[in-house]
């Protein structure tokens, strides 16, 4: 699967993503998902999240208080 915006190969965790007012797949990229984390409020599989995610994580989440468990 593919981000919706960029393009680039998402990952297992990032493909799991959900709008939370909608409950659709986002199919956003951590990056692209940066600019509009203020906007769309979402839900994940934090035990999804491989090292390559978390090092993503790191430089865009101010918090991690948007991430919950389905």
């Amino acid at each position: 699967m593919r981000c919706y915006c960029c393009n680039t190969l998402l990952t297992d965790y990032e493909a799991t993503i959900k709008s939370v007012n909608t409950n659709d797949f986002l199919d956003m990229c951590l990056k692209c998902l940066k600019t509009v984390k203020t906007d769309i409020l979402y839900r994940d599989r934090v035990d999804l999240l491989s090292s390559e995610d978390i090092d993503d994580l790191d430089y865009y989440l101010d918090d991690l208080s948007n991430l919950d468990d389905y």
